[in-house]
């Protein structure tokens, strides 16, 4: 599962084993694809985050977001949309401006390379078993 916030990139959770010296596990963890016009990124180095293509990707809920938020949903997508505009742009102009997310993380620039930094309780609130190996794994 997975949200796709065109123009910046794809959130998803995906599984994947890992095997330790006496079990598996199949650990959840978050991603962060990074899909922006080359245009902003041609210079940055970023981590490709590898998301299976069955993985139920779906867009930014744009009603949901004006219901929450009391905003028309014209207005919580021109936000949402000028707003990575505005980073992108930042990024372009080699601004090393954190991006955060609440709940979920903070994109960072540093030193040419943009990546996605998960919070602590966004990786241990999505595997409860195993959430060691799914941080080290973030």
């Amino acid at each position: 599962q997975g949200v796709l916030l065109t123009g910046l990139g794809t959130f998803a959770v995906i599984q994947e084993p890992f095997h330790g010296k006496e079990d598996m596990y199949v650990v959840r963890r978050p991603v962060f694809r990074v899909d922006m016009d080359e245009f902003f990124v041609e210079e940055l180095a970023f981590p490709t985050a590898v998301i299976p293509e069955d993985a139920k990707i779906k867009p930014l809920n744009y009603s949901w977001l004006s219901r929450a938020t009391s905003f028309s949903q014209h207005v919580v997508k021109n936000c949402v949309q000028e707003t990575i505009l505005l980073y992108s742009l930042h990024l372009r102009n080699r601004q090393q401006l954190d991006f955060i997310f609440e709940d979920i993380g903070v994109l960072s620039c540093k030193d040419g390379v943009l990546c996605m930094r998960f919070y602590y309780e966004c990786v241990t609130g999505l595997e409860s078993k195993a959430s060691w190996i799914a941080l080290i794994r973030t």
